[in-house]
């Protein structure tokens, strides 16, 4: 294959499996309705036990994402990783003590009660969505970091990439784009929980309260979202010049890759369209349990679109406001054409994890949660 087909290739991997992430962030936006949507003990209960069964999809979904990112474009990992310190260490700690919480909550004499672990869900929920949609706020707003490959002959500190910026990452939550998208992701991931719980559990009052929050959670989503997607359209854009490979500012480059490249705009607008249908006819209609696949698959969509538009089109998928030319993108940042060959024949089985994943969802949902079964004594319960 081509070593531009590679590239462009290996960029499309990573974006499907952010989108996917984003979908599964449902995990995380459930916990944060623990309160809102559980009354009391065994409403809560039967929550966490629907977002403990999908959570490991989340996480492992993250792992994934992080180590083809590495595989395939390591100089963005080593920037990124190794530069915005801060915000990746707090986003780290936001999910090990998911994990924590989930394996401990229902342990006989563990050491902080439930209500200690329920407390980290609901860290990982706020923390872990905001923290992550503001990071990749600057892939459309950058970050102060400059690259110098010439310094990997420098014997004493033969370091590329240096972050410019003492904060390390944390300074993206000043910049009210990235917190727009942020939010956006906060309250997406609320909107399909809402609707996950609607078609997981089976108990009436949950079922009517879920109802309640799709509705106004998807309200707030496009509230936040419309104004991040609108700026962005209208912002100048991280450009590369495809002869000289001179990063320059384009006006309305967004906006053109959505037009030069059509089916990125045709993505975005069938992903808001599934979006919104999965939604508005769970909300509004009397009893209905499969909007999550709708509005699941539309956002999908949705960040599938925006992720390619980064990295296609001769963009830079993370740019830098320190030194325009020290911007990444898929061609001066990814790995050598034998890796991305040999990693092009693993990512075949990428298939086959999808439709394990498929089959063991539809395994774990044949039946819905009810109130019985949480009352029934088993060690198999979060």
């Amino acid at each position: 294959m081509d070593y531009v087909l590679l590239q462009h290739y290996w960029w499309f991997i990573i974006s499907l499996l952010g989108a996917l992430l984003v979908f599964l962030l449902f995990v995380q936006g459930g916990q944060t309705l623990l309160y809102t949507i559980g009354k009391n003990d065994i409403e809560k209960t039967m929550i966490i036990n629907s977002l403990g069964r999908k959570w490991e999809f989340t996480y492992t979904t993250l792992v994934v994402f992080g180590g083809a990112f590495f595989a395939s474009f390591p100089l963005f990992y080593s920037t990124s990783f190794g530069g915005a310190y801060w915000v990746w260490m707090a986003i780290l700690i936001c999910f090990v003590i998911q994990a924590v919480a989930y394996e401990f909550r229902m342990k006989k004499g563990n050491l902080l009660g439930q209500r200690g672990y329920e407390i980290f869900l609901l860290i990982n929920g706020f923390g872990g969505l905001l923290l992550l949609g503001t990071a990749v706020g600057t892939f459309f707003t950058g970050s102060e970091f400059l690259v110098d490959k010439n310094n990997i002959t420098n014997i004493g500190m033969p370091i590329i990439s240096r972050w410019m910026n003492p904060a390390l990452g944390l300074e993206a939550v000043l910049n009210p784009r990235n917190l727009l998208l942020g939010i956006s992701v906060f309250f997406l991931a609320r909107s399909i929980a809402s609707l996950y719980f609607m078609n997981n559990i089976d108990d009436a009052t949950i079922f009517g309260r879920a109802k309640k929050q799709v509705l106004v959670n998807t309200i707030l989503f496009l509230v936040f979202f419309l104004p991040f997607l609108v700026w962005t359209l209208l912002a100048n854009g991280f450009a590369v010049n495809p002869l000289t490979h001179e990063v320059y500012m384009e006006p309305y480059k967004y906006a053109l890759n959505y037009i030069q490249v059509p089916v990125l705009g045709i993505l975005l607008l069938c992903g808001v369209v599934l979006y919104l249908f999965g939604t508005a006819k769970s909300a509004f209609s009397k009893h209905y349990t499969k909007g999550i696949w709708f509005s699941g698959i539309g956002a999908t969509l949705v960040v599938l679109s925006l992720f390619l538009n980064l990295g296609y089109n001769n963009t830079c998928f993370y740019p830098s406001t320190y030194n325009l030319q020290s911007s990444l993108t898929i061609f001066n940042s990814s790995s050598s054409k034998v890796t991305l060959e040999v990693m092009s024949y693993v990512s075949l089985l990428v298939p086959f994890v999808l439709a394990y994943i498929f089959y063991t969802w539809r395994a774990m949902d044949k039946q819905p949660i009810t109130e019985k079964e949480m009352e029934t004594p088993t060690e198999h319960k979060y």
